[in-house]
């Protein structure tokens, strides 16, 4: 099982890192004044959501994919204009944002965040948060993720700064290589990686669950997009159509799963991992939502790694989903 899971992960990793940009959608293409959004993914996820639920059927735009396998590179497709949207967790957003991508958040997605976790092998002594205090933690993928998050916050609740640990930063298929053959045994990760780490000998110390991470995720839209009306009213539509794609996925996980295998290579394990991992509604972006995420950027900003800090409610577009 352990070998298959991370054969499979080993290759659908390789699969999304061949960045295409695509039209398939099942939006009508009738006009040829029709609207095209180009929108921004990741890892094929809106996309298989999308077409699996067949949620675009009757859309009177376009709907023109431009896949990446990480957040980095899709905010600097937005950044050159490549794309009207970006998808990520929260982190990931604010890290845009902070740089100076010119976006605005236009919609919040939600899961319960159990998705990240903190995985030590076995043999590794560590029994306790506490017990990280002068290790080695190994954090995928880049810095200003969300795993990173999970990290610097666990470590807050339990009495302990940053600087108590010794930070490295790998991306998840190096990672999952070195917390395999025994390099390393504390390893900050998710998703499709944190179930491959626990299937390697891994046991999990600490998850995102109860508040750990926020579970919140956004879809933003590059300012260029949202000052043309036509495209707005899109986005507005594309972001209702999305809330009763995420719906379907969670009344129809068996389907869901599936679809990730035909869409995305993935064996059957690692589909199910990855579509119990997915958003499971779309929120619009209220007070509530704000002060949680400005929560995330004022811890992350307060270790060095947000700088300059990011004013979450400034960062929003409000009129697209009410």
């Amino acid at each position: 099982m352990t070998r298959s899971i991370a054969t499979a992960a080993l290759s659908l990793t390789a699969l999304l890192a061949l960045t295409a940009c695509g039209a398939d959608s099942s939006a009508d293409a009738s006009s040829s004044k029709q609207v095209t959004l180009t929108i921004g993914d990741q890892a094929k996820t809106l996309q298989t959501i999308l077409a699996a639920s067949d949620a675009l059927k009757g859309a009177k735009y376009k709907v023109k994919w431009a896949e990446f396998e990480g957040a980095a590179p899709l905010y600097q497709a937005v950044q050159a204009g490549a794309a009207d949207t970006g998808f990520s967790a929260d982190l990931p957003a604010l890290q845009a944002l902070s740089g100076g991508v010119k976006i605005k958040n236009i919609a919040a997605l939600k899961n319960d965040g159990t998705h990240v976790g903190i995985v030590v092998r076995k043999d590794s002594g560590i029994d306790s948060v506490k017990d990280l205090k002068g290790q080695k933690v190994v954090v995928s993928s880049a810095k200003g993720s969300v795993s990173e998050y999970l990290l610097a916050n666990v470590l807050k609740q339990n009495g302990l700064s940053y600087q108590d640990v010794k930070v490295q930063y790998l991306l998840p298929t190096d990672a999952q290589a070195a917390f395999a053959s025994g390099k390393i045994k504390i390893w900050a990760t998710f998703g499709v990686y944190q179930a491959v780490g626990l299937e390697q000998g891994g046991r999990l110390l600490v998850d995102g669950g109860d508040g750990r991470v926020s579970g919140i995720g956004y879809v933003n839209a590059s300012e260029k997009a949202l000052a043309d009306s036509s495209k707005k009213t899109a986005l507005s539509d594309f972001l209702q159509r999305l809330g009763t794609a995420l719906k379907w996925t969670s009344t129809h996980k068996d389907a869901y799963a599936k679809a990730i295998e035909e869409r995305n290579g993935a064996d059957a394990t690692v589909a199910k991992t990855l579509a119990s991992a997915a958003y499971g509604e779309v929120l619009p972006l209220t007070a509530d939502v704000d002060k949680t995420v400005q929560g995330v950027a004022d811890l992350m900003n307060g270790i060095g790694v947000l700088d300059p800090n990011v004013d979450v409610a400034k960062s929003s577009d409000t009129s697209l989903l009410k």
